[in-house]
């Protein structure tokens, strides 16, 4: 069995209402090398004993440092200036509803760094032992 090696952090986001209101929150974010596509992001709205738990794409993430990405989906993420610092936006859409968050671009970069000391961008694929993962989806069916 792999040992799983992770990069966690957790970081103030804001809860963007409008162009005037936003609320302060926390979100975690989680990468697992032995998942190295995903970000696990966990946050908890305000006002609600409720844990929202979503999973992007860490190249989607990188490539929202720098433009927009995510047309056409549930999720969709730009850099921005909000409240005077440099943010990754994230926009949110599910069928309970949505919501718009800012991501401090610093933090995210910084996590961002920390993921591809584990797994570089572009090297993902060899995490995976396609041969073993087929042979073990074989063996249940």
């Amino acid at each position: 069995m792999r040992s799983v090696r992770t990069v966690a952090c957790e970081l103030p986001v804001e809860f963007v209402l409008s162009h005037e209101v936003s609320v302060p929150m926390h979100a975690a974010l989680r990468y697992e090398a032995d998942d190295p596509y995903a970000v696990r992001t966990v946050f908890h709205p305000p006002g609600q004993d409720v844990t929202v738990e979503w999973f992007f794409s860490r190249d989607m993430l990188a490539q929202a440092l720098s433009g927009r990405t995510g047309q056409g989906g549930d999720v969709h993420m730009w850099p921005a200036v909000h409240a005077g610092r440099d943010v990754v936006y994230v926009a949110l859409r599910a069928p309970a509803g949505s919501a718009l968050l800012a991501f401090p671009a610093y933090d995210v970069r910084a996590f961002l760094r920390e993921t591809w000391s584990l797994v570089l961008p572009g090297r993902e694929a060899d995490r995976f032992d396609l041969d073993a993962e087929l042979a073990q989806l074989l063996a249940g069916s």
